[in-house]
């Protein structure tokens, strides 16, 4: 049975659109203003405030900003990270540099991708089958996961903004991934021709060598060379001059950030709801990377009570936490709140949306997947322990929000957050034990891998 839309039908609807006052009063408000502006329900944002019973001891300054990148899950962890160093070194204000953790990822993402196509080329993957075909459609985005993280900052270590700043295509990252993704289109289709022909290992590794030449010679003209050694001169707290190096990003990591943020210590705890992915189990993605060698993008999946629970621990203790949510749905941007009541969309169109799926089927349906990551600084708990707000520190600047922070309710965490990471000592052994298990591979389209493909 199909239905068609006819003369009579189409103008059933209009007559119910026309004679009902409410979707009158919606077409004119609509008409030049946002919609979701018209939504906002006012009594919400009044009784929203930045006034919480347990924050870590000092937030990060200054708020950050990505700019027209997907870099928000290196502005995360450099942001939880910050906090700590900035305690040790008696420092108010400090940056690390985004670009620098950028640059490594975008040479390593590319020599990883590369990597892949050779392997997918000589196990038989067609480059019209679905597994090829979407590598292809966007090889070299600017998101990425945690273990990804680990992956650059326990190799390449990491550095002071001030030795390495943003540069044109850091901020913008369009014009340098539109480079990038054409050279990978146009290397894959050399390396499949390559394997068709038998090609013998030592070639395909010279023919590689040739290509990834090429892509950090893009990538380093766009974001810059970094240096093997740099200086920080700094002030502290007390106006007393500080000098550290000459020294090299992974001596500064090992020397002055890991004795008070190891990133090696944190794991990534998930909740998928779906009912073909159970909880207490581990998860990867299929070709899912970002080092050739490096560590797995592991997923240990709990329900989602656990990370709020687990998260709202680390915060009374003082620890900032890094996480991984939809960001879209139920947000009011501009005055940065995340709450699912903060708009009113029954009232203005007459139908629910975004909640009419349950987060599983939402998955499930393609209607929802992790398209940001930021940072928890502080929770309110109620008499009974358990969270009903958080404050979260965003990298979109001061414009939006309190000075560029969030708040999210609890009902929203349920709803719309996917991941976290934590110290291990905030989580039961039991938890942990599951990243001993071999993981399930999820297909390479999953949408829980879908943070590591944002743009």
């Amino acid at each position: 049975m199909t239905l068609s839309l006819t003369e009579e039908l189409l103008s059933k609807y209009q007559s119910q659109v026309e004679n009902d006052p409410r979707s009158r009063l919606a077409i004119n408000a609509c008409w030049k203003t946002d919609p979701l502006e018209v939504c906002l329900q006012r009594q919400k944002v009044y009784q929203t405030n930045h006034v919480f019973n347990h924050k870590v001891e000092s937030e990060g300054r200054p708020v950050c900003n990505q700019k027209s990148s997907g870099r928000c899950w290196i502005f995360a962890c450099l942001n939880v990270m910050r906090i700590p160093f900035c305690k040790a070194m008696n420092i108010d204000e400090f940056e690390f540099s985004q670009a620098y953790l950028f640059m490594w990822d975008k040479i390593e993402r590319c020599n990883y991708f590369l990597n892949k196509m050779v392997e997918l080329a000589q196990r038989g993957e067609e480059v019209g089958g679905r597994l090829v075909s979407h590598l292809l459609h966007d090889p070299i985005s600017d998101g990425g996961q945690w273990d990804m993280l680990v992956n650059l900052i326990a190799r390449y270590g990491v550095m002071p903004k001030k030795c390495f700043p943003e540069s044109y295509s850091a901020e913008n990252s369009m014009r340098m991934n539109r480079i990038l993704t054409s050279k990978l289109r146009e290397f894959t289709n050399e390396l499949r021709a390559l394997v068709s022909k038998d090609g013998d290992d030592s070639l395909i590794q010279e023919t590689l060598e040739r290509m990834m030449g090429d892509v950090y010679r893009i990538v380093t003209i766009c974001l810059g060379v970094p240096s093997k050694t740099f200086t920080w001169e700094y002030y502290d707290k007390t106006k007393a001059y500080n000098k550290v190096g000459p020294i090299t990003p992974l001596e500064f990591y090992n020397q002055h950030v890991k004795t008070v943020y190891n990133i090696e210590d944190k794991v990534c705890l998930v909740t998928d709801p779906r009912p073909t992915n159970l909880y207490g189990h581990a998860y990867t993605v299929d070709c899912l990377g970002n080092m050739v060698g490096g560590r797995k993008t592991i997923y240990n999946n709990q329900p989602v009570e656990k990370l709020m629970n687990f998260t709202a621990e680390s915060i009374k203790a003082g620890e900032a936490v890094w996480f991984g949510c939809e960001v879209g749905k139920r947000f009011a941007g501009k005055l940065g709140i995340q709450d699912i009541s903060v708009h009113d969309f029954k009232s203005v169109f007459g139908v629910e949306v975004n909640l009419g799926l349950s987060k599983a089927n939402r998955l499930i349906y393609g209607d929802s997947l992790m398209t940001h990551a930021m940072t928890f600084t502080a929770v309110t708990l109620n008499d009974e322990n358990q969270a009903e707000k958080f404050r979260v520190e965003n990298s979109w600047g001061e414009d939006r929000g309190e000075k560029g922070y969030l708040i999210m309710t609890d009902e929203w965490f349920k709803e719309f957050v996917f991941e976290v990471v934590l110290d291990k000592k905030y989580v039961p052994e039991d938890i942990l034990a599951v990243f001993n298990q071999e993981p399930v591979v999820l297909p390479a389209w999953d949408p829980m891998g879908a943070l590591a493909k944002t743009v």
